[in-house]
């Protein structure tokens, strides 16, 4: 009989339900369902609406019972890293997770610097110091006179949050704790740095790897969607770590870029690199699988071309994304330079208008055509990649041969082109559900269907085709790398 995973892919604007199906040295996906994760505004600011990705799961859920039944082996979770739920000593729910886009951390990195230095934090935690980590939003919890801690019992990260909501058990698997700025780089949760920046640490589980295997679905659950004792097995949950063992490489001489909303450009490790230059340089020590670590830089990501999309949108200007993309791709260069990692894009409320600010304080004219801004930020998506692979070569000492894009970006042909020509390297584009591939990969894992993660890749190579490009002449990316760095060091 075939085994079918199903992996619930949860990303910042919609949420999958993918099955899987192994047979023999290949893996087919088969989307069951695909639905929408907005955010819920309210008065205490932006949050994720758990009702609503609970019911999206469950749909997927009852398509996977009506057409596989029993042949439905294992299910497990992946999404963001940072957000949570605070559940109370009974395990209800404290109110709904915030999103990490949510104004409320602002300004608390910095107040941090001055309770723990940020090198000791960094030579710690090995986490970059984001505004939206972990750390930064429990001090937000006690700044605006929230008592969900006090009455806190558990504190699960959404996919272990979601996990529980499926099986009734409680855990925190180690891709996703590695995220929150809370984690020791030697595996345990670093219990007095959160008490010197007044969090609580009590509420903290030690941590599983992934491939776990975490229970079987609620009774309830199987009733509803006509399964039956499904293993609920954690993947790598935190969604970057999925995509990346999903990464078909034949050697370790590359960097991978997971392309989505933010772009997550790195390599895979032995050892995390703390050193003050890494910290500088903005660079974050993940774990991934097998005691490996993510030492990756995150980028901004088409998070601006989706945001710009909204906003055109309400102006009137109705483009599907894929539409969008082909027109860019015959436009010429606007010979632009967009620093895609500017703060201020973080969370605007008009991005077009946050990025003609930035372009105008350069002196430059701002573009206002929709093609035109959309190739100028693939552009600069793609000089932000040359600069952080140069990085990565300077501080781990690995000579980058190849960079493997996967993720829903590897479909955009014009930015994987770019990226090729701003690195001077190959850039191999697929497969394009790296994330929901990885995390079902690992599920067979950790029930010994497949062996390792070397067996795991050459799955991948045999089941997806990829599509390479190599670097072409045109762009002088010396000179936008001069300016770019010129305007941040002035």
């Amino acid at each position: 009989m075939t085994q079918r995973y199903l992996a619930v892919d949860l990303g910042a604007e919609s949420g999958r339900v993918i099955a899987g199906a192994l047979t023999s040295s290949r893996i087919t996906l088969e989307e069951l369902h695909r639905f929408e994760n907005t955010p819920l505004h309210a008065a205490t600011g932006l949050h994720w609406d758990l009702p609503l990705i609970q019911a999206g799961i469950l749909e997927g859920l009852r398509r996977a019972g009506h057409q596989y039944g029993d042949q439905v082996t294992g299910i497990g979770v992946d999404a963001w890293g940072c957000d949570y739920g605070l559940l109370d000593a009974g395990g209800a729910l404290l109110g709904p997770p915030f999103h990490y886009r949510n104004v409320r951390t602002d300004g608390l990195r910095e107040r941090a610097a001055l309770l723990i230095s940020p090198e000791e934090q960094y030579r710690r935690t090995g986490i970059a110091q984001l505004p939206f980590n972990t750390v930064y939003q429990l001090m937000a919890e006690r700044e605006y006179g929230e008592r969900r801690l006090e009455r806190a019992a558990t504190l699960l990260q959404m996919p272990d949050l979601l996990h529980y909501w499926l099986c009734g058990e409680r855990a925190s698997e180690i891709t996703n704790a590695s995220t929150t700025g809370a984690l020791g780089v030697d595996g345990h949760w670093a219990a007095d740095l959160l008490a010197r920046l007044g969090a609580p640490s009590h509420m903290l589980l030690p941590t599983i790897e992934a491939g776990t295997t975490l229970g079987v679905l609620r009774s309830w659950v199987q009733e509803q969607c006509g399964l039956g004792p499904v293993s609920v097995i954690a993947p790598p949950t935190h969604d970057t770590a999925s995509a990346v063992v999903a990464v078909p490489a034949l050697d370790a001489d590359y960097a991978y870029i997971s392309s989505g909303t933010w772009s997550l450009l790195g390599v895979e490790l032995q050892e995390p690199v703390v050193s003050e230059a890494a910290r500088l340089a903005g660079f974050t020590n993940e774990r991934g699988i097998g005691g490996t670590f993510r030492f990756l830089s995150n980028i901004m990501g088409l998070w601006l071309v989706q945001e710009c999309r909204r906003s055109w949108a309400r102006q009137g200007f109705q483009q599907g994304y894929g539409e969008l993309t082909s027109q860019t791709a015959r436009v010429a260069s606007p010979e632009i330079v967009i620093d895609v990692d500017d703060p201020a894009f973080l969370h605007p409320d008009d991005m077009p208008a946050a990025i003609a600010a930035q372009i105008e304080r350069a002196g430059i004219r701002p573009l206002t055509d929709p093609v035109g801004l959309t190739r100028a930020i693939l552009e600069g998506l793609a000089l932000q990649y040359r600069l952080a692979v140069a990085t990565v070569e300077r501080l781990t000492g690995k000579t980058i041969r190849a960079i493997h894009i996967v993720g829903g970006g590897s479909r955009n042909g014009l930015l994987c082109q770019l990226t090729a020509d701003a690195c001077g390297l190959p850039a191999i584009a697929g497969p394009a559900e790296a994330t929901a591939l990885g995390n079902i990969l690992v599920q067979a894992m950790g029930q010994g269907v497949i062996r390792d993660l070397q067996e795991a890749r050459a799955m991948v190579r045999a089941s997806f085709a990829v599509k390479e490009y190599g670097p072409t002449p045109g762009i002088d990316w010396v000179a936008r790398e001069a300016e770019l760095l010129s305007r941040r060091h002035p």
